[in-house]
């Protein structure tokens, strides 16, 4: 659906102008550079580490200070007899172990048709290896959470280096292009869309459709770089719209495992919309190549003829261009291409910069009400747009339907209903009636939590007033709407691909479910409550906070916060949220929730007397 529907609201070149500012500010903010490319930048403290000399052109082995603490290793491939400044080529990366010493052919080669070229690393790879798989092989979906992406690091990483290559003597600023496979291929999609200096851009094998990543499940295979945080669910037509009218090939393999053909035709011909509305169709360009996921001959040859054009304004045809050297002969060593020559700067951030990049908020120091009050109001809104943004726009209807009854299981009988909570998605609430039909009583909603024990949520809450009447509600991902524990790592990655958490859409469930409880003939509107344990506190947390209209919670065995790890294998409780921590975290919900009731079981964690001194601060 948001393959399908992507630019669908662009018709004329004054809707994309309308429209191109506020998708450009989303696109950074998913990158997660909103405290970065608005500001003012630091001094790049550039240090070169050594100089090679081959037949043509020299290689600057430097490193830069993209931020404080955070430098980027990189060769710079200047041409000999630069007469005056030149076209310059920014080429960024794919998942090779080695880096720069594996791409080395194609700075070689730009350098060798006049350009200069500076090849940087990334942080996840090369002379200092840091993250890319928080999500993909570590269990570290709390950067979710963070509202954290690699991509976004390596993104600035190249921004800055943009900012290097303009400072040069050799370069003309107004000529440059940037260039990579893989996920070098999806980085020069993001450094030509966020920076307006890319004049020509030629990403290989590097971008598909959402419709395709999870459809085809390719997404399995991908790095966490490969997407932006999905805040305001974009496709990559969305990026691409943010590139037009500069010029942009396309190079994709026909067999790639990681991209369909058919998906980067879809690409392709949604880019091109924007193109044909901006009057330059013939700026865009797809070449096709035989093959899987990797670079072949005529693709490089034509990037090669694309940029002598688009750059040096030389129309040359790519079997004239040429193709890069792949003899093994030509090829520089690991440490004759090294920068760090004793290791990098003590200071370096690399291996961490995952824990800083995304700048979290303390939390905030509350005395009044009024404060409070307005504090939750923000937190509200924020959440509503880039947590929950997700939630379908139009409710479908409930239609509720009663599926069993019977005068069992409850001292006034046990009834069933199902409803709609959103398309394709029908679930049951297990009513246990303790009170006598035909008056309005309390309701207390119980979320049933993943592979419980049977009995469990009914021991939970056992010693509950017998004023209560009892809800039983399996959300997504629990119970009978569950799917297998070795399918929650795709679901868990391909859910926040599309801008959605699996806990986003259980807070979604739950507020369905407080609807349609609100709104039987016995149920006192003003009186439900929800209880919960372990990760499932979470969502009745976050749900009673959108909802609010709660009275009371019960909770057993909260989670500590947002930000800690799961298991690799992505099996067990799902509490991450998108960009929730830029805001809050769930320790922080129950002094939101005030006055509402809430009651503990088992353990506390220590982060929750941040609510609790608020609570007695107020009371």
């Amino acid at each position: 659906e948001i393959t399908d529907n992507t630019l669908s609201d662009i018709n004329t070149i004054e809707d994309w102008e309308n429209a191109r500012a506020q998708r450009y500010n989303e696109f950074i903010e998913m990158m997660g550079l909103q405290d970065y490319i608005y500001k003012d930048r630091a001094d790049l403290n550039i240090k070169i580490t050594g100089v090679i000399h081959k037949k043509g052109y020299r290689i600057e082995k430097l490193y830069y200070e993209s931020l404080p603490g955070l430098y980027v290793p990189a060769n710079l491939y200047i041409p000999d007899n630069i007469e005056k400044p030149t076209a310059a080529i920014l080429y960024v990366c794919g998942h090779s172990p080695t880096q720069k010493v594996h791409y080395q052919p194609f700075p070689k080669k730009f350098a060798e048709l006049g350009f200069v070229c500076m090849v940087i690393e990334t942080i996840q790879w090369g002379e200092v290896k840091g993250e890319h798989w928080g999500c993909y092989a570590n269990g570290w979906f709390n950067w979710y959470s963070r509202g954290y992406n690699p991509a976004g690091v390596e993104l600035w990483n190249a921004i800055r280096g943009l900012d290097l290559l303009a400072a040069r003597a050799e370069v003309d600023p107004g000529n440059m292009g940037v260039t990579g496979i893989s996920g070098g291929g999806s980085q020069s999609w993001y450094i030509a869309a966020a920076d307006q200096r890319i004049k020509a851009v030629a990403p290989v094998c590097g971008a598909s459709t959402l419709k395709a990543q999870i459809g085809k499940r390719t997404i399995d295979g991908h790095c966490d770089c490969m997407m932006p945080t999905n805040t305001y669910q974009a496709d990559f037509q969305d990026i691409g719209a943010l590139i037009a009218p500069r010029a942009l090939l396309i190079g994709q393999a026909n067999r790639d495992g990681l991209n369909t053909i058919e998906s980067v035709e879809q690409l392709y011909a949604g880019t091109k919309k924007i193109y044909e509305l901006y009057g330059s169709p013939g700026k865009i360009s797809l070449v096709e190549t035989p093959g899987g996921h990797s670079y072949h001959r005529i693709s490089r040859e034509e990037i090669n003829s694309f940029f002598l054009e688009n750059l040096m304004g030389k129309k040359v045809k790519p079997e004239e261009a040429g193709d890069i050297s792949l003899s093994q002969e030509d090829m520089l060593s690991e440490d004759e291409l090294r920068v760090y020559i004793d290791g990098a700067p003590e200071n370096d951030r690399t291996t961490k910069i995952q824990d800083s990049f995304v700048q979290l908020p303390a939390p905030p120091e509350i005395n009044t009400k009024e404060e409070l009050f307005a504090f939750r109001d923000t937190v509200k809104k924020f959440l509503a747009v880039k947590t929950f943004g997700a939630f379908p726009e139009e409710k479908i209807p409930l239609n509720s339907k009663m599926e069993f009854r019977s005068l069992n299981g409850a001292k006034y009988g046990w009834n069933i209903y199902s409803f709609d909570s959103e398309e394709g998605w029908r679930l049951k609430v297990d009513f246990r009636w303790k009170n006598k039909p035909g008056g309005k009583k309390p309701l207390m909603i119980v979320l049933r939590s993943y592979d419980e024990d049977r009995w469990a949520s009914e021991s939970f809450v056992s010693g509950l007033d017998t004023n209560w009447n009892i809800a039983y509600f399996e959300t997504r991902g629990i119970g009978e709407y569950g799917w297998p524990p070795n399918l929650n790592w795709h679901v868990r990655r391909a859910s926040a691909w599309t801008g959605r958490t699996v806990a986003s859409m259980q807070v979604f469930d739950v507020l369905r479910c407080i609807e349609f409880c609100r709104a039987h003939e016995n149920v006192d509107p003003g009186k439900i409550g929800i209880a919960a344990r372990g990760g499932m506190a979470a969502i009745a947390l976050y749900a009673a906070l959108m909802d609010g209209g709660c009275d009371k919670l019960i909770l057993g065995n909260p989670p500590a916060t947002q930000d800690a790890p799961s298991r690799p294998d992505g099996r067990g409780e799902t509490i991450e949220m998108l960009n929730c921590l830029r805001i809050t975290d769930v320790y922080q919900i129950p002094a939101l929730l005030y006055p509402t009731k809430i009651s503990f079981s088992g353990e506390i964690p220590e982060t929750y007397r941040w609510s609790e001194r608020i609570i007695e601060r107020l009371d």
